[in-house]
């Protein structure tokens, strides 16, 4: 009998205690507050976490991004630029199929070539750079906007001029109208150390003053986006960083812990258009000295050593007979260029500039690219074992130290008898290129025996496309020095064309 009761009791109590269980889950249920759990938000792609417990953790000094977060995060700012409604360009198709420009832009290109038959939109970031309104942000940030507005951090929005564009190093500097702005101070990119913290700060996905932490993975490093643009001129030597930099984050800061800008950050290395592991900022070094070029003569004055060269390498020192495995090998250089004038020869290996050792080419365009024709530099190079220093005087593209001014987009020129002229936007649409220069006058002029006939329309020398026509007297006064050049166009018609000048 006691243990029918024990057992009896046994289970009244199991039958109770379930019971309390259950009431118990289902009280704690009614409030969503006491459960955590990961919960699918209205958009698929964002997602609830579960909430985190207040600590009193504190990071260990030098590891306290705080105070360099609040200094940048009110001078940077979200760029929104709108594109008129015209026909796709050619040059536009190209990028939305190039594999190798969505890999570094992504899917998204913020704002770069966003022509359709609708208009579009694009987006990004800048730098405020002084308290009176001038921001420094992408190229291909703005590059074609018809209208560009900039909304600071704390929500004022202004129409933004653009001051002036360099393509070849893929910045650009704009003007607002206003005052007694939050800014942020240069910090020295030569400075910078690898392993080092770092904060981007900027606009992904339209997510305004957000900050990411990195470090620096490299410096001088070249992705060969800018090249493949510029037709072999674009400048890099990018610090390369792993804060998480997505499309939204172009034109924005990359800063030191004390908030010092030391870089723009431009471009991802990806396979998805999100962000992989690689980010990489143009240093402030070219930045700042972009900029000043900019605000005084609205073009940058892009000095030139006048050299090709190739990176040493075990295979090339080999071949070469090298004595060393570092510097760049002068493989050619033009006849009237600053390297020339120097005295350096081909086979010569530049190991330095200023003092400022130079192994890759990505690096010995970093230096140059600080200085203006003009200006004087020290070339440290080997001539077989014997360690020679050179003084060259750098030359702008047409070989002298003058001063390059900006030419109105529809200026037309004459050149070795010839004028050129741009070409019409109706024109360039219906013939699906991209600037050009159309030359007449041919008959009286040093282009009478090419074979050109009036109305012909330059779009390609060599391997640089030509955009207006000053590129045309550029790119023909280097090709003087080497062995002549290939001319590439159109008829208005449409027949396409080839003229070599100065080639057997």
């Amino acid at each position: 009998m006691q243990a029918k009761q024990m057992m009896l009791g046994l289970l009244t109590s199991a039958v109770l205690g379930g019971g309390v269980a259950v009431g118990g889950y289902k009280l704690l249920e009614s409030e969503p507050g006491n459960v955590a759990q990961a919960t699918v938000a209205s958009d698929p792609q964002v997602r609830y976490t579960s909430a985190m417990r207040s600590s009193t953790y504190a990071a260990p000094e030098g590891l306290n991004f705080v105070a360099a977060a609040a200094a940048t995060t009110p001078a940077v700012v979200h760029v929104m630029t709108e594109y008129k409604a015209e026909p796709v360009s050619q040059q536009s198709r190209m990028m939305q199929m190039d594999p190798f420009l969505r890999q570094f832009f992504g899917d998204q290109f913020e704002g770069r070539q966003r022509e359709s038959q609708g208009g579009g939109e694009g987006s990004g970031s800048g730098v405020i750079i002084a308290a009176n309104g001038y921001i420094v942000t992408n190229n291909h940030v703005i590059d074609k906007a018809s209208k560009i507005t900039v909304v600071l951090d704390d929500k004022r929005k202004f129409d933004a001029e653009l001051v002036g564009a360099d393509p070849s190093t893929d910045l650009a500097v704009l003007k607002v109208k206003a005052d007694n702005l939050p800014f942020v101070k240069y910090g020295n990119s030569d400075d910078v150390k690898v392993g080092q913290w770092v904060l981007a700060v900027g606009n992904p996905f339209n997510l305004n003053s957000t900050v990411t932490a990195g470090i620096i993975s490299a410096k001088g490093r070249s992705i060969g986006i800018l090249a493949k643009e510029q037709n072999g001129m674009g400048v890099e030597s990018y610090i390369q960083t792993d804060a998480v930099v997505n499309p939204g984050n172009s034109g924005g800061a990359l800063v030191n812990t004390n908030g010092d800008l030391i870089g723009i950050n431009s471009a991802i290395s990806s396979h998805t258009g999100s962000f992989e592991g690689y980010a990489f900022a143009v240093p402030s070094s070219i930045v700042s000295k972009v900029v000043d070029d900019l605000l005084k003569y609205k073009v940058v004055q892009r000095a030139l050593l006048g050299v090709r060269i190739q990176e040493v390498d075990a295979r090339l020192a080999s071949e070469k007979k090298l004595n060393t495995l570092n510097g760049v090998y002068i493989q050619g250089l033009g006849e009237k260029s600053s390297a020339a004038a120097a005295g350096l020869k081909i086979g010569d290996i530049i190991t330095d500039i200023n003092g400022v050792a130079v192994n890759t080419a990505a690096q010995l365009q970093e230096q140059v690219s600080r200085f203006r024709p003009g200006d004087k530099i020290k070339v440290g190079y080997l001539r077989g074992s014997n360690k020679e220093v050179a003084s060259a005087t750098l030359f702008n593209a047409s070989n002298t130290t003058a001063v390059v001014h900006e030419l109105p987009a529809d200026a037309g020129i004459t050149y070795e008898g010839a004028k050129l002229a741009p070409v019409s936007s109706r024109l360039q649409n219906l013939l699906g290129i991209e600037g050009g220069a159309q030359i007449s006058g041919i008959k009286g002029s040093n282009f009478k025996e090419t074979g050109m006939a009036d109305g012909f329309i330059i779009t390609r020398i060599d391997k640089n496309a030509v955009r207006k026509p000053a590129d045309v007297q550029a790119y023909l006064d280097q090709a003087k020095d080497n062995s002549g050049a290939l001319v590439e166009g159109v008829y208005p018609d449409g027949r396409k064309s080839f003229y070599p000048i100065g080639r057997e």
